[in-house]
């Protein structure tokens, strides 16, 4: 019996755990969904987007027609010498519009708006892939400083019963004061790191808080034992060809050399001429006559006509343009490059840190059942004498540990994968209905 109360308790504080998590427990997509509407950077890029295909929309009225109404009216003082002077009052209305005809930079600059809006979405959608490894990061520190607090408090009770027996030992004469004062140090030790997790749980718990706009949360805890998922594709460079045609950041770089591309084609139009078609209609009133006409009279005059502007010689600004559009043109190149190599770097250092992590996770598996083992066997040795209190103490040590450990490695497997597909731009809400699924219901 004494043998088996250590895993008793470690066993009943990860129920206590578990129930408590289960009292109001939160799935990891309901906290995705209560941050996608409360956190302030996804908004920004929301209303960034939102922004931005306005403008495009503003682009469009250099191919569309303009038109006004105009009134004026008017008192003119005329002095005529000889003959006296010449007063007179003129009251114009008309309506005038322009339709371009042949307006070349206006229908680029629409390619240029509709590309601005392709890369204002990949910057919404990489706000939205970043939201949803934060708000993963998040869930899980509180996970993994639940458990950690749950193994500290088991380890402190194993201590506890350890210390119990050196005493009861030390008293019947069957061993010396150093196990006792062996004990009390780990004893001592533990409910320190059972202070400091117990905070740490709390600044977790803080920070998810804060990043769902609500209080209170609490996360459901892993279902153990638990089936991590494997990489699929398992091959590293399927993810690295994915990541440098879907990842936000290279979209966005590729959507600004685009949009550098075609300004170059925008300024080459400077030497182009300009075609409108005008037309207009104007009403003009002389109630007491004009210079031309001294009598009351009123005329309406409407005209339609086709307005060309041939630009000749412009100081050579036109050319200056296209020389600047085109370096711009290979910074935005540039730009592209570094962003695939970027990502690409980024792509292998999580593939290989997901592969890393997994194997960590069934090794730590494999140690955590060497290390009851060898907490049995040296607990067992000490009973008949043949081993101290202090090889006990440090198989307790050792089993607590690997537990913390392994539970840590799980947590980080899954964070791994999340970021890879992240890097890789594929990153979905799906993803987050596969890992809730490992949950406890």
């Amino acid at each position: 019996m004494p043998r088996l109360l250590p895993t008793l308790l470690i066993a009943a504080a990860g129920g206590a755990a578990c129930g408590a998590a289960a009292l109001h427990a939160e799935t990891l997509v309901e906290a995705y969904e209560a941050a996608r509407a409360f956190d302030a950077p996804l908004q920004s890029a929301q209303a960034g987007y939102d922004a931005t295909v306005y403008r495009a929309e503003q682009l469009r009225a250099g191919v569309l027609p303009a038109v006004g109404f105009s009134a004026t009216a008017g008192r003119t003082l005329t002095e005529i010498t000889p003959g006296g002077d010449r007063n007179g009052n003129a009251q114009t209305v008309g309506i005038n519009g322009t339709q371009p005809l042949y307006r070349p930079a206006n229908r680029i600059a629409i390619e240029q708006g509709q590309r601005q809006v392709a890369a204002a979405r990949a910057a919404l959608d990489g706000a939205v892939q970043d939201l949803t490894v934060r708000v993963a990061q998040a869930y899980f520190d509180v996970l993994a400083a639940q458990d950690t607090l749950a193994v500290v408090q088991a380890q402190k009770a194993a201590v506890t019963q350890q210390l119990a027996f050196a005493q009861r030992n030390f008293e019947i004469g069957a061993a010396t004061i150093t196990d006792s004062r062996e004990a009390q140090a780990r004893a001592d030790l533990v409910a320190a790191q059972e202070i400091a997790t117990d905070n740490e749980l709390r600044v977790r718990r803080l920070a998810l808080d804060q990043l769902l706009g609500r209080t209170g949360v609490q996360p459901r805890p892993l279902a153990l034992p638990a089936a991590l998922p494997e990489l699929a594709p398992a091959m590293l460079e399927g993810w690295v060809a994915q990541a440098q045609e879907a990842q936000p950041a290279v979209r966005q770089a590729q959507l600004a050399l685009d949009v550098a591309r075609l300004e170059v084609r925008r300024a080459e139009t400077g030497h182009l001429p300009t075609v409108d078609l005008t037309a207009g209609y104007n009403v003009q009133r002389y109630p007491s006559g004009s210079l031309i006409l001294p009598f009351p009279y009123r005329t309406n005059a409407t005209s339609v006509g086709v307005q060309l502007n041939l630009p000749l010689f412009a100081g050579f600004a036109v050319q200056n343009r296209v020389r600047e559009t085109l370096a711009l043109e290979e910074r935005a190149a540039a730009d592209l490059d570094n962003a695939r190599r970027t990502v690409a770097q980024q792509v292998r250092t999580l593939f290989l840190g997901a592969l890393s992590g997994a194997s960590q996770v069934r090794a730590l598996e494999t140690a955590e059942a060497s290390s009851q083992s060898a907490l049995d066997a040296n607990r067992l040795g000490y009973e008949v004498g043949v081993r101290i209190n202090i090889d006990v103490l440090n198989a307790q040590s050792q089993l607590f540990q690997t537990r913390r450990d392994l539970a840590q490695a799980r947590y980080n497997v899954l964070m791994a994968q999340l970021r890879l597909r992240q890097a890789a731009g594929v990153l979905t809400t799906q993803d987050l209905q596969n890992v809730n699924a490992l949950l406890t219901p």
